[in-house]
């Protein structure tokens, strides 16, 4: 559930804030670093105890959230399939379970946390039952120095979107740069990052990490044969390719900081990069770069968030190097596909304002294009303007929101969408709701 931006307060269970009073008053790094991890989690309940020596497990949040969503276009069914590329979008005519997710998260001891996120959700073409782990990580707690490490299968931490659950989201839907260049389920897959807060006055942190390339969620890498045969990036052929070195994996970084510009406003800003193989032949790279800025005004005086006004923007760029390709479907006619550089940018900028208590108004704008032609192996012809995944695109997308309590939402929702890959432009309206049962951990604004 998207709650009012606030900053979240260090809060912790009663071992970990044993730990922060017995630090020494000269080891500041370390009570920071504590706290910071610490404020991940709800107040802490009672341990449990296991018996024995053995480590104890206090399972400190457990929570469902389900998002539903009706609408209709002017389109059909097919192209808003192609329109809205989140997987958890709203992008059928009438009913949408858009997700159903079960959130685990626990302080096993006081070094580390526990997190899992289990999501079920109907398919909106053939109506079948779709269970996926969408994340199971762990988190240190009690590094020294401002470090932290985490290990497991997470989302990518990329901007301000891509490491956010769709309930942590504004709008209903995933922004399009992010399905064309993270794939309709965002970026995420196995693997390790550490992380640095700096020993600053002013609040900077630094994350590196590395990830397997392959599978449906690391749709700009190694990917697999289902995401191509889906929506192929510039319509290149998958070739399987296997990790042979530590090159064949994805190395990603982000930086963040932050400006308390005055006692009610904060700006915060970031800078993120992705860097690996891509799944087109030897030789074939991919960068993704992008920045992003949320400015947050809350005056001292609001009651439970409101009032409240939010500004945020990201823009994110992909160069796609494709190794050089045969088309020879037709042995007759065959089509050499060059290595080439396909880019990809774009960004959105939207507002949010929490006008009265439980009510917020905003809109938000996009733009996407890029370079490089896609292939249609159809026609055997090259272009980029009939590729639904790379053309030119605008939406501008108004929304109403309204929280009967902190634990529902209803968002009313407008999409303009206008596509080179189509001829009209098309005109969509959501109406989403939100429940969430159980306690949740406060989320990043």
């Amino acid at each position: 559930m998207t709650h009012a931006p606030v900053l979240r307060p260090a809060v912790v269970g009663g071992c970990l804030a044993s730990l922060m009073v017995a630090l020494p008053a000269q080891d500041p790094d370390r009570k920071a670093s504590l706290a910071r991890a610490a404020s991940e989690l709800p107040p802490s309940t009672p341990a449990a105890s296991q018996g024995g020596d053995r480590p104890t497990l206090r399972l400190i949040d457990v929570s469902l959230n389900l998002m539903t969503a009706v609408g209709t276009s002017t389109e059909r069914d097919g192209v808003l399939a192609d329109l809205k590329g989140g997987a958890h979008d709203a992008k059928k005519r009438g009913f949408t379970l858009q997700q159903a997710e079960l959130s685990l998260v626990g302080a096993v001891d006081p070094y580390f946390t526990g997190h899992c996120y289990l999501i079920t959700q109907l398919d909106t073409a053939e109506g079948e039952t779709i269970v996926e782990l969408e994340e199971a990580y762990l988190r240190s707690v009690a590094l020294p120095g401002g470090l932290q490490f985490k290990a497991g299968a997470y989302f990518t931490e990329f901007g301000r979107i891509n490491d956010r659950h769709p309930h942590q989201w504004d709008w209903t839907d995933q922004p399009v740069i992010h399905s064309r260049v993270f794939g309709g389920d965002g970026m995420r897959g196995p693997g390790a990052r550490v992380g640095w807060l700096l020993p600053t006055e002013r609040y900077v942190e630094l994350l590196f990490g590395v990830q397997n390339a392959n599978g449906e969620t690391m749709a700009s890498f190694f990917a697999n044969d289902e995401v191509y045969e889906e929506r192929g990036i510039g319509g290149r052929f998958f070739t399987e390719q296997e990790v042979a070195s530590f090159g064949d994996v994805v190395f990603t970084g982000r930086a963040m900081t932050s400006f308390e510009l005055c006692e009610a406003t904060e700006l915060d800003l970031g800078a993120s990069f992705a860097v690996g193989p891509n799944a087109t032949g030897e030789g074939g790279d991919t960068l993704i770069y992008g920045a992003d800025f949320a400015l947050v005004w809350r005056p001292g005086t609001a009651t439970r968030g409101w009032p409240f006004f939010k500004v945020q923007g990201e823009f994110v760029a992909r160069a796609f190097d494709v190794a050089e390709q045969t088309d020879d479907a037709d042995p007759l006619n065959p089509v050499s596909l060059p290595a080439d550089t396909l880019d990809d940018y774009g960004g959105y900028l939207q507002a949010l304002y929490g006008f009265a208590p439980n009510w917020a108004a905003g809109v938000r704008g996009e733009f996407v294009s890029g370079n490089g032609d896609s292939y249609d192996a159809g026609t055997q012809t090259f272009g980029r303007s009939f590729d639904p995944y790379r053309a030119d695109r605008v939406r501008v997308s108004p929304l109403l929101a309204y929280h009967p309590s902190e634990f529902s939402r209803i968002r009313l929702q407008y999409d303009y969408d206008d596509t080179d890959h189509l001829e009209d432009s098309v005109h969509s309206i959501w109406l989403g709701f939100e429940v969430l049962i159980g306690t949740h951990p406060p989320h990043s604004y």
